[in-house]
């Protein structure tokens, strides 16, 4: 299949999966813009070629996870924030391997929202300094234990490896994805680890939380559909 050579957009954290399904009408609707801002405020425009998929209008969510031990509670308990601000692609060449540089997947990091207003804030402003780092950029850049493109539909779980950016801190992170193809759409979930040291991140103290736990669950469920090429 050839494909013109044009700049897409292409924004924050994840998935692989690819090619040779029908295109959804969903798949028709979810556009992108042409440029995005990355976490240092240069504006990247990609180069797209091969097959992508773009994050759906609806579908995704990503959450951040810790484990925290509050004032006045017997058990830990975990701290969940949740965001559905993300947009992005993931490209696949006709080899079957994941484009770098036309795949990126973006998260408004001021959008992240749990059960406590005060907790959000601090996380808003201490921890993830949204108001000098808007974004938190996943670049994702091989999948392992997983052939692609896919043939027809089912389902598959490998790892995803990419390069996540918080803060203006990049570091190299594994995704272990679950993934469903069918008509078009990739959906499914992935997950990493990380402490909050691998990205020069203080956890939070506060006097209502005694104890937080060192390392970060990242999550993504995720809904992403085929973009038709461009003749």
């Amino acid at each position: 299949m050839m494909s013109k050579r044009y700049f897409v957009i292409a924004a924050g954290v994840v998935l692989s999966a690819i090619a040779s399904c029908t295109p959804s009408d969903e798949a028709q609707s979810a556009t992108v813009d042409t440029t995005i801002s990355t976490s240092n405020g240069d504006l990247a425009p990609l180069p797209i070629a091969g097959t992508r998929y773009v994050v759906a209008p609806s579908g995704n969510e990503v959450r951040y996870r810790v484990r925290e031990q509050l004032v006045g509670f017997d058990l830990p308990n975990d701290a969940i924030g949740k965001s559905a601000a993300i947009t992005g692609v993931i490209a696949i060449d006709d080899a079957g391997k994941v484009i770098r540089d036309a795949s990126r997947f973006v998260i408004d990091a001021a959008t992240f929202a749990s059960d406590r207003d005060r907790r959000d804030g601090y996380v808003r402003g201490r921890v993830l300094e949204a108001e000098q780092y808007p974004s938190v950029v996943f670049v994702p850049t091989e999948a392992r234990g997983v052939a692609l493109p896919p043939s027809g539909s089912g389902s598959s779980t490998f790892d995803l490896l990419g390069d996540l950016t918080v803060r203006g801190v990049t570091r190299p992170t594994t995704w272990r994805v679950t993934a469903k193809v069918a008509k078009g759409e990739v959906s499914g979930s992935a997950a990493t680890k990380f402490a909050f040291a691998d990205f020069q991140m203080q956890k939070p103290r506060v006097r209502s939380v005694l104890s937080v736990a060192d390392t970060i669950a990242l999550e993504y469920d995720f809904k992403l559909v085929r973009e038709e090429s461009t003749p």
